[in-house]
């Protein structure tokens, strides 16, 4: 293992040009616009790059993600990065997180420390696990990668990393975005390696083998006796995922030239979903992302030239359609424990009727569930936005698993 050790480090000379870069911006107007509904208020953006330019330490960022022990292996030919933190205590359990887009490996690590040293946090060395978080094929430091790569391909390079590479022979894994596809991919293929999987959203693995899979929204109906209110919330909610999927899905190479060339367009891309999907409740999104926390996010797409990658995924999505690799129900054979949060929930539906809800929905018939839990607390990004919530769930789903 020892010879895979990685540390980053970037040149100089990238943080020079990136300087530059962010200095001699060439600004759209952004008339009548204080409110977002063109999108990236200007005037906010400004402000973020004048910080990024002037203020924020990458080599202190840097310094903090180096201070975790991080693996950089080829997986069936493919680099993997990831970061291994070994738990404190006796015969702890294999957790593997996945993150997803725009997200980083980074967004878990506020996690880390709880769930790897728990009696340092107030809890039981008993829920103490080894913590694994790679970087998805195509992001981050997981590169270059083949073409083709998408999650269910994904599932299995991590299948082969926690048994082959790390030599666990059965572990944990839990996921949001991508990464609750990729876990829920582990649950349907290769549930007997697993104690089981828990998951931060509900996603369907075939949602890609539709007619028009860029509409991520494609056979979505509301009943006409909702009401009106509740209608326009749900098509309020429907917006804030249809852009971004619609051309990461379509045009994912055209619109990274620009991405990659202007680190501001760049910021401004990932900004636009962090504010909309983020439980911001006033839509001030540095009440849930500090300025630092969002530039190293972008920092990590930048310096690894991993915007466009990132989101082809989407596109091999669909251009390598999944198939199950068993017809038996539920499809999803490993046991499953759901975390739900509250800026997630459907228009008209509140927290304390999140799980009654579910369990009443097409989807609960798709999991072998072993556990639901539902928190007033957090959006998308559900293990920065609420550690709290996710760290005690994963302890209650993986607790009494066993082999």
């Amino acid at each position: 293992m020892e010879e895979y050790s990685f540390k980053i480090h970037i040149s100089e000379s990238d943080l020079i040009d990136l300087k530059y870069r962010l200095t001699h911006v060439k600004w759209p107007t952004d008339v009548d616009n204080a409110d977002w509904k063109y999108g990236v208020n200007r005037k906010y953006l400004e402000s973020l790059v004048s910080y990024w330019a002037n203020d924020y330490d990458w080599r202190l960022a840097e310094q903090r993600i180096n201070s975790y022990p991080q693996y950089r292996i080829p997986v069936n030919g493919v680099p993997v990065h990831f970061i291994y933190q070994r738990g404190v205590g006796k015969n702890c359990k294999a957790l593997i997180l996945t993150h997803g887009w725009p997200w980083s490996f980074w967004d878990m690590h506020k996690i880390i420390g709880p769930l790897t040293n728990p009696k340092a946090f107030g809890g039981d060395e008993k829920d103490a696990f080894d913590v694994i978080v790679p970087s998805v094929p195509g992001y981050g430091f997981s590169t270059p990668t083949p073409a083709g790569i998408n999650f269910w391909k994904t599932a299995d390079l991590w299948h082969t990393l926690m048994t082959e590479t790390l030599g666990y022979q059965k572990y944990a894994a839990s996921g949001g975005d991508w990464g609750a596809l990729i876990t829920s991919q582990l649950g349907h293929k290769y549930a007997d390696s697993l104690y089981g999987i828990h998951l931060m959203h509900t996603m369907d693995l075939d949602q890609f083998n539709k007619e028009r899979p860029w509409d991520v929204f494609a056979g979505h109906k509301t009943a006409e006796t909702t009401p009106a209110h509740i209608r326009q919330q749900s098509l309020e909610r429907m917006k804030i995922f249809v852009s971004h999927y619609a051309v990461h899905m379509l045009d994912p190479q055209t619109l990274a030239y620009g991405l990659q060339d202007s680190p501001v367009g760049l910021l401004a891309w990932l900004l636009e979903r962090w504010r909309s999907w983020a439980q911001t409740g006033n839509g001030n999104i540095e009440t849930v992302f500090p300025k630092e926390h969002m530039i190293t996010n972008t920092m990590l797409y930048w310096i690894t030239g991993t915007v466009a990658s990132s989101m082809r995924f989407y596109a091999d999505g669909a251009k390598y359609p999944w198939q199950p690799a068993h017809g038996r129900t539920p499809i999803i054979e490993a046991p499953v424990g759901i975390t739900f949060l509250g800026g997630e929930n459907p228009a008209g539906v509140t927290t304390d009727q999140r799980v009654s809800a579910f369990k009443k929905g097409p989807k609960y018939q798709l999991y072998n569930v072993h556990y639901l839990n539902a928190h007033e607390k957090g959006g998308h990004f559900g293990y920065y936005e609420n550690t709290e919530a996710v760290v005690h769930d994963l302890r209650a789903t993986f607790r009494d698993l066993t082999f």
